[in-house]
């Protein structure tokens, strides 16, 4: 059995035409780190306020153990909450914050203290027990307010965007240090968050949300090598996209399809028919190739793979570890039908003599494209 079973959950708020959250079927495992992610408005947020219970349900159940937790107050759930903007209260310590829980839980001060002083060791503040939160930085607050989210040993911590207040380097150093904590610990974590990068270095398992549903739940290397539907393959990743008729499919071994598309530019080309779905000949489809799958060459006979396509290279962008190229595929219709397409190219693989304006092909295999 689940830790946490969302059976055909609904949320919907007086006023609103579609449902925030609509026929939620969801499970969590103990001991997993599970994210929530998703554009901004899509059910994310919801769904982890309705396990919180801040908000009601409209419809449907949320059990823990098997046993509904619906009337169950906040309080009650055994759930520890860290939110985005951090919660802490400014006229207390750093050690009074953190002791909250476990004060209005009627703890003795001994224990109290006793806890208090394992959850800062935790998240490595031992040393600030008396500092107020206006005398730390973004980091230090956000590990306080972990800190409290731990100290009463909860079945579950919540985490509603717990880093979007912080820059790119400290948010970084922040992720190592939940997955250092949920390593350790073992505990169960529900993180909410819209950023792909934070998705894939924190999780065991991704659901990707859209419009209040999930879209996909699987691994994040399941869902970046393996995407269902066009939406999870542009929200996790660069993707780049073009439209296609489909001329035929062929079954192949290890599970997958391949598919043989016309595009726009009036090329065939061969790649994996994604999941189990059956389409029609001659059914609209896209196809969809990762930038770091796609080679580039002035020179078309250069390229060793399957499938080629020939584009205008409009710009060639250098971003340290790799260079990123921008070409525009020019479809047969016109000119106002053509498609941009995005390359990745680590430095040592990029052609020599690239120049803005040129014509280039681009060059990728079948197993690297997918068809949707």
């Amino acid at each position: 059995m689940a830790l946490i079973e969302f059976d055909h959950v609904f949320k919907r708020y007086p006023g609103s035409g579609a449902a925030a959250v609509e026929d939620l079927n969801l499970h969590i495992e103990a001991g997993e780190f599970l994210t929530l992610l998703g554009p901004s408005g899509s059910g994310k947020t919801t769904t982890l306020m309705l396990l919180a219970g801040f908000e009601a349900l409209s419809a449907g159940s949320i059990r823990l153990d098997g046993a509904s937790i619906e009337s169950l107050p906040p309080h009650l759930r055994n759930m520890g909450v860290v939110f985005q903007s951090y919660s802490l209260f400014p006229h207390m310590t750093v050690a009074q914050n953190v002791a909250f829980p476990l004060s209005v839980r009627k703890f003795g001060a001994a224990l109290i203290a006793d806890k208090v002083t394992q959850a800062l060791t935790k998240v490595h503040l031992e040393n600030f027990t008396h500092r107020k939160p206006s005398q730390l930085s973004g980091g230090q607050q956000q590990r306080v307010a972990l800190a409290r989210a731990l100290v009463f040993e909860p079945r579950l911590v919540l985490m509603d965007e717990p880093l979007s207040a912080l820059d790119k380097k400290l948010r970084e150093e922040m992720q190592l240090e939940i997955r250092r904590l949920h390593r350790e610990l073992g505990i169960t974590m529900v993180f909410v968050t819209h950023d792909q990068s934070e998705a894939m270095t924190l999780s065991d398992r991704v659901a990707v949300f859209n419009q209040g549903r999930i879209e996909q739940l699987a691994s994040p290397q399941q869902l970046y090598d393996a995407p269902a539907n066009p939406f999870v393959a542009n929200f996790l990743g660069d993707n780049n996209m073009i439209n296609c008729t489909l001329e035929s499919t062929t079954p192949a071994r290890l599970e997958t399809a391949t598919a043989s598309v016309k595009t726009v530019t009036g090329q065939s080309l061969q790649a994996r028919l994604c999941g189990t779905q059956t389409l029609p000949e001659n059914a609209a489809v896209k196809l969809c190739v990762r930038p770091e799958f796609l080679q580039v060459s002035a020179d078309r006979a250069a390229l060793a793979t399957g499938n080629c396509m020939d584009a205008t290279l409009v710009d060639l962008i250098h971003q340290g570890d790799h260079w990123r190229l921008v070409a525009r595929l020019q479809c047969r219709s016109g000119p106002e039908e053509a498609t941009q397409w995005f390359a990745k190219i680590s430095p040592g693989a990029l052609p020599q003599g690239l120049v803005v304006g040129q014509n280039v092909s681009l060059g990728f295999s079948a197993q690297d494209a997918w068809v949707f």
